[in-house]
């Protein structure tokens, strides 16, 4: 593998430099290709310096310039396999493909597994749900459709959510808890119901969205982390927090994950309520965003102090569901708006301040992982790269007239 990948960093090498500045494809003064161009190059050291296929790049710790690997099963496996199979989608180079796939291989097997949390969806779908849409592979198709099954094993029809955490029903006495983050998890099902699982899967991921929509957020649209409902009648018991500053304050990263999962859910249903949901969620993240465009990793946190850590990931996460979100709002002002903010960011996000450049071959600095357990905090994570990526690759698609979206 070593020796195909160090030809691969020599030609990208020499080339990056040539298609940054001859590229005419750009959104008028952000350069997309450029960028591209700079996570391919990143992508490249990566695989360079991999000592095998089984160690996937996880994050980079803060004034260090070496990934911290993690292994198949963990939440964040599927997102380096993800970032392989986007660049195999903008440049059709086989070597990208043939990285994927080793990966991907890799966590095949988990997908016939009981799933032992909401995680299944961030797994397969960045894995076997981009090598699938991009090379039609029937075992893809397969993993994901068992995938969805044994994510539907967690789901409560009392409570009409998906179980997150199993661990947490006796640590944290959370009877049935479910997380925003849960929302990006639908997908899984939404595919499987429309790829030949059963339609029963649509309607548990609507009713999810709905319950979720109906408990987990304020009445100002900012969302609680966790939403604690009871399993004998399935009522709302609390909303909490686990990951963000307090229970009343805004998450960042929480908050990016209810912007994307509803417009995403909107795309699968094409139903209003979801959409006029994406939007006011959205919003109220625009409304208290720093100038910069990128948010602490808490929105509370700068009462805390302006040094307070900023998360890039959010940012990421964000700027790629506007992205999406801007094609579905019918009124052009509205629709420009949530685009001119979601390339802001980019723009924020490429700039010197953000980018790993040098220091390691990540694509961004300053994401936060957890910050009240002190992990990966300040640091480079590979799902901050992840959506940083796609929010690239959406652009360009948007800018040379494709949809925002590529399907198989």
């Amino acid at each position: 593998m070593k020796t195909s990948v160090s030809i691969l960093v020599g030609l990208l090498l020499a080339t990056s430099c040539i298609s940054c500045h001859s590229s005419k494809e750009n959104t008028g003064d952000f350069p997309v290709e450029k960028e591209i161009d700079y996570c391919r190059t990143q992508a490249a050291l990566t695989l360079s310096a991999l000592p095998s296929a089984d160690k996937i790049p996880n994050s980079v710790d803060k004034g260090c310039s070496s990934w911290n690997y993690t292994g198949v099963g963990s939440w964040t496996c599927g997102f380096w396999p993800g970032i392989l199979w986007y660049l195999y989608e903008d440049t059709r180079d086989s070597l990208w493909e043939k990285s994927a796939r080793k990966v991907s291989d890799l966590i095949l097997p988990f997908a016939y597994k009981k799933a032992r949390s909401h995680d299944s969806g961030f797994i397969m779908m960045t894995s076997l749900g981009n090598g699938y849409r991009l090379t039609g592979d029937l075992s893809y198709k397969a993993g994901l459709l068992s995938a969805a099954d044994s994510l539907a094993e967690l789901y409560n029809p009392k409570v009409g959510t998906i179980l997150s955490w199993p661990n947490m029903v006796k640590k944290e006495g959370w009877p049935h808890n479910t997380i925003i983050d849960n929302m990006m998890n639908l997908e899984l099902l939404f595919w499987a119901a429309r790829n030949g699982g059963d339609k029963r899967l649509y309607d548990m991921a609507v009713r999810h969205a709905e319950t979720t929509m109906r408990h987990q957020f304020r009445p100002d649209y900012s969302c609680y982390h966790v939403a604690v409902y009871d399993t004998i009648d399935g009522h709302f018991i609390k909303g909490v927090t686990h990951q963000g500053l307090s229970d009343d304050s805004m998450w960042a990263r929480g908050q990016a994950w209810a912007i994307y999962g509803y417009t995403m859910v909107y795309r699968e249903t094409g139903d209003p309520r979801f959409l006029d949901f994406a939007r006011k969620v959205s919003d109220v993240y625009l409304k208290r965003l720093p100038n910069d465009r990128i948010p602490y990793w808490d929105f509370a946190a700068y009462e805390i102090s302006p040094a307070e850590p900023r998360d890039a990931s959010a940012a990421a996460i964000t700027a790629s569901a506007l992205l999406e979100l801007s094609t579905y709002v019918a009124d052009a002002d509205s629709s420009a708006y949530y685009k001119r903010q979601a390339i802001a960011m980019l723009e924020a996000l490429s700039s010197s301040a953000y980018q790993a450049g040098t220091q390691s071959s990540a694509f961004l600095l300053h994401s936060v992982g957890h910050m009240n357990k002190n992990w990966e905090v300040d640091a480079s994570i590979s799902y901050a790269d992840y959506y940083y990526l796609e929010a690239l690759i959406r652009l360009k698609r948007l800018e040379t007239g494709h949809s925002v979206l590529a399907d198989l």
